[in-house]
């Protein structure tokens, strides 16, 4: 058959194969989450996340070992504070575990670069996500309390601040505050498009933050809805955001789509507790490849437009795009 146009040339074995791939992979583009806890002495598995582990003050430099091992340089890092109350105040404690932690980390690994969570849910005793009045999250309250911790956090060292909660304005605070203490210089990488998602199951969990009433569907982001994602990312675009982040991910491999085609921003996905957990879960009952379903599941995050992975999987896919599994 006289074909001129035959598409399997550029397939017929991995030397061509790589050379034509459209997404290009790189371990750079890793962030690694760690859970601190500050209660606990040495690391402890995290039974909802196989394979996670809680690491006490401690322990936090093993986890950042194990990273740089693996070819991970960047971690995003949550806290499990001792005590909690009303306000969440715990969260913008000078000597709190996160500002412990990224001074631990720092100490021993100056260059490892530290991201942290800026949320209030794991240190109130309501857990939800800010200051409540009556039973309602109070937005603009809860502003002042997310600058502090974001300040807080800088101030210990962290080299960029992720404010999680969904609260209206809470980019512009951060950014004034920062910049009225001259840490003009750290960026600011927003949850934009945070959905109230069935997917964080495993993480509230790991993060003791379940709410102890209700739920977090007026703050959170309607699973139905995608243009007003872009209108999230547009708001924090103007507010001064460095980095817009899209979650979860794989479910919502669309918004991923037009936020990285409509912002010249860098995106981050995050591919969350829930994603994780069933790909174990499967893997573990011999449903799938749990290796080869990792490698597909990140590369139709980043062909979906994501600039850099949030991800369990962190060090588990920098080793696979080493050995050119992916990437």
């Amino acid at each position: 058959m006289e074909l001129i146009n035959r598409p399997r040339r550029l397939r017929q074995n991995d030397a061509i194969r790589r050379l034509c791939r459209e997404t290009r992979l790189s371990p750079d583009s890793l962030i690694y989450p760690i859970f601190v806890d500050e209660t606990l002495k040495g690391w402890r598995p995290i039974p909802a996340l196989a394979g996670q582990f809680h690491y006490g003050l401690d322990a936090v430099d093993q986890a950042v070992e194990a990273c740089l091992d693996a070819g991970v340089g960047r971690c995003i890092l949550f806290g499990l504070p001792a005590r909690k109350d009303a306000q969440g105040s715990p969260a913008w404690d000078p000597s709190g575990v996160v500002q412990e932690a990224v001074r631990a980390i720092k100490a021993k690994y100056p260059d490892f670069y530290v991201i942290t969570d800026v949320c209030m849910c794991e240190y109130t005793d309501h857990g939800h996500c800010g200051i409540l009045k009556g039973r309602e999250v109070d937005n603009d309250a809860t502003l002042e309390v997310l600058a502090k911790t974001a300040l807080s956090h800088a101030g210990a060292g962290a080299d960029m601040v992720a404010p999680s909660d969904m609260m209206d304005g809470r980019i512009a605070a951060i950014r004034s505050a920062l910049d009225r203490h001259g840490l003009q210089n750290v960026p600011i990488l927003s949850y934009s498009a945070k959905y109230a998602s069935a997917f964080y199951g495993p993480f509230r969990e790991a993060a003791g933050s379940a709410p102890a009433f209700g739920d977090r569907r007026g703050y959170q982001m309607d699973p139905h809805n995608r243009r007003e994602a872009l209108k999230e990312c547009a708001l924090d675009v103007e507010e001064g955001a460095d980095i817009l982040m899209v979650k979860p991910a794989l479910s919502y491999l669309d918004v991923i789509r037009a936020c990285a085609d409509a912002f010249d921003l860098p995106l981050c996905a995050y591919s969350v507790s829930g994603e994780y957990a069933m790909i174990k879960a499967a893997g573990a009952a011999g449903l799938i490849d749990e290796y080869r379903v990792m490698c597909e599941s990140a590369l139709s995050v980043y062909r979906a437009g994501a600039d850099m992975l949030i991800t369990y999987f962190a060090k588990e896919l920098a080793q696979a795009m080493r050995k050119g599994d992916i990437g």
